[in-house]
């Protein structure tokens, strides 16, 4: 252990809290769990929390450790969520850094000098950095006032995006034990919760979980139509024209669909940026300062994507291909909405897909319990996408929230689909594939059951299932094949490029032959696709589309002062106002200093920095 010099015994109020928050985010009071978390921190007490994406994780231990005497330390995955953090930070006059492999040495020497000279509020460095003993031995000569660990589901092997070097990450437990310690996640089920707890030696800790809900998103999903990546691709371009000057994010499972995609989309007039790991740190720097800071580009790009984006006014997130758990798609469809307006997330999915997520597990290094426990999440993401359920409701509820209600605006709502039973149909397909040995394509299995194999053997003519199926047509014996691998009781084997269909797991294929489990199967859609577009204005900003003509044109003159402001410091233009906060300012049309400074989103900091700024171009647009 080193030898750290102990905290000062000093324990702001939560009223100071709050006008700490007034001052310098210009907020009069909390959200939500907001105060409880920040209250346990300052008291000197370790916490969990998870908030969902937009419940402003971040304030939760930004306030602690900007009142409690020293620096506090946060640790954060991804340089570009670091960098986009002290950049907000700074915006709002406090003293915030990071250490990362992107600063030079002359940089990193100066973010040391000045939090041995007491000058910094908040340092964030990465659980690479802190790998190293040398960054260890330095933090221990400071005073530390908390330690924050961001994006906590990493640390555990039952989430959605695992990574090794937060395992490590418990042994801050030992080094820094008088300092309390806030672990912070938007996704995290009771397993995870529980190894997050159990990893980082938070055994103590007071664990806060927040309702789930995003009541602003409305959530779709579409099958794709027979799989092919061309009619999948067009899809998209169409869904991102009914979309035309808004922002989103499109995600593509691989690097390959990302190139292709973009250029789709830039072919039809979309600013499109392609965002992968294939581009070197600096290119996809300069990739993501464009998305950032062009008003309605489109990022494509791989589902790794979008931990660190903060951008506030992201309209519409949309899967080309599905992520692999719930955790994984209630996060990247996260990535809309964050400002609190309407958004839209919607997700194209098929069989194809759910064997591509399980093959891609197959070839992860991880235990069988581990292996088991997220195949299970696989399956459970796709039954919630080819389910008639309430789509939030339905991921509320996974992650424990048992008195979530039907949300009214996802297409399940908006258009209940009709189901049938699909019992029978079922033990007939589960049938034939297992007297067929288990060694045929879905497409042989449908022919076998609607008795139209070409050159029918003898063999199989004499099987029991032979021509069972003629009752039932050849697209609804796709959508209970499709069905039944969803559910698991049905898996596809990649064979090398011919896919082939196999029982799934024993004990459910069992329950359906003996009826006692229910196969309910949606009916094919009357249309060819499932939105012909966004419903009740859904993915529009409505408080910037609903201003009379003279507000429109003062906001319309603020958002180009603040593009030049951005230019300038070379920052995202939402770290200087989002947009909400310019409506306001341009509803208001605030005289002076005074009226301004009382605008929610701004601050102190801010007023000083701007808001000579705001005024002039206000009077400006005024004529």
């Amino acid at each position: 252990m080193f030898d750290v010099p102990p905290p000062a015994d000093f324990s702001p109020t939560l009223d100071e809290a709050r006008t700490l928050l007034e001052r310098v985010w210009g907020h009069a009071d909390f959200r939500g769990l907001q105060a409880s978390v920040i209250q346990e921190v300052l008291a000197g007490r370790d916490v969990l929390a998870v908030l969902p994406t937009g419940g402003g994780k971040s304030v939760c231990y930004q306030v602690p450790a900007i009142l409690r005497p020293g620096v506090g330390l946060v640790v954060s995955p991804l340089i570009a969520l670091m960098t986009d953090q002290v950049e907000a930070l700074k915006q709002q006059g406090v003293a915030a850094a990071r250490l990362d492999s992107g600063l030079t040495m002359d940089e990193r020497s100066a973010v040391w000098r000045a939090a041995r000279s007491g000058e910094l509020d908040l340092l964030y460095v990465s659980p690479e950095g802190l790998a190293s003993g040398a960054m260890l031995e330095r933090l221990a000569e400071l005073p530390i006032s908390l330690i924050a660990i961001d994006e906590a589901h990493c640390v555990s092997q039952w989430g959605h995006d695992f990574r090794p070097d937060y395992r490590t990450l418990g042994r801050l437990a030992e080094i820094f034990p008088r300092v309390p310690r806030i672990a912070v996640t938007a996704t995290a089920d009771a397993r995870t919760r529980d190894d997050i707890l159990a990893s980082l030696k938070l055994g103590e800790a007071r664990v806060f979980v927040d309702s789930f809900a995003r009541p602003n998103l409305q959530l779709t999903a579409e099958r794709k139509v027979n799989g092919s990546r061309a009619r999948t691709d067009a899809r998209v371009v169409e869904l991102v024209r009914e979309r035309r000057g808004r922002s989103g994010v499109v995600y593509c499972g691989s690097r390959d669909g990302c190139e292709r995609v973009a250029d789709a989309l830039r072919d039809a007039g979309t600013n499109a940026i392609a965002y992968h790991a294939g581009f070197d740190a600096r290119e996809r720097d300069r990739r993501l300062e464009r998305f950032l800071a062009e008003d309605g580009a489109v990022m494509v790009a791989t589902i790794a994507f979008g931990m660190g984006v903060d951008k506030p006014d992201v309209r519409f997130v949309i899967h080309a291909d599905p992520p692999g758990s719930l955790e994984a798609y209630w996060q990247e469809i996260g990535r809309a909405g964050r400002d609190g307006e309407p958004a839209e997330g919607v997700t194209l999915y098929g069989p194809s897909d759910i064997a591509w997520s399980l093959r891609r597990l197959d070839g992860r290094p991880m235990a069988e319990e581990v292996k088991q426990v997220q195949t299970r999440k696989v399956r459970q993401l796709f039954a919630m996408l080819d389910g008639a359920t309430c789509r939030p409701q339905a991921v509320r509820r996974y992650f424990g929230e048992q008195d979530a209600q039907p949300c009214g605006v996802c297409d399940v709502c908006g258009d209940p689909p009709a189901t049938f039973d699909a019992l029978v149909p079922a033990q007939k397909a589960l049938a034939a594939v297992q007297r067929l040995g288990e060694r045929f394509g879905r497409t042989r299995v449908i022919d076998h059951l609607m008795g139209r194999t070409k050159d029918v053997q003898p063999w199989e003519a004499g099987l029991s299932t032979w021509g069972v199926g003629a009752d039932l047509s050849l697209i609804g014996w796709r959508d209970v094949i499709d069905h039944l691998m969803f559910e698991g009781l049905l898996v596809e084997d990649p064979n090398e490029g011919k896919p082939l269909i196999r029982l799934g797991d024993p004990q459910a294929v069992r329950a359906v032959y003996r009826g006692e489990r229910e196969v309910r199967v949606k009916e094919p859609p009357t249309r060819a696709v499932a939105l012909d577009k966004p419903r009740r204005n859904a993915g529009r900003n409505l408080a910037v589309e609903g201003l009379d003509a003279d507000v429109r044109a003062r906001f319309e003159a603020l958002r180009a002062w603040r593009r030049d402001r951005a230019v300038e410091q070379r920052v995202p233009p939402y770290v200087i106002f989002q947009d909400k906060t310019l409506v306001e300012i341009a509803l208001q049309e605030p005289r002076g200093l005074d009226q301004l400074a009382v605008i929610p989103g701004v601050g102190a900091g801010k007023l000083e920095r701007y808001g000579a700024g705001v005024l002039a171009a206000l009077e400006a647009a005024s004529g």
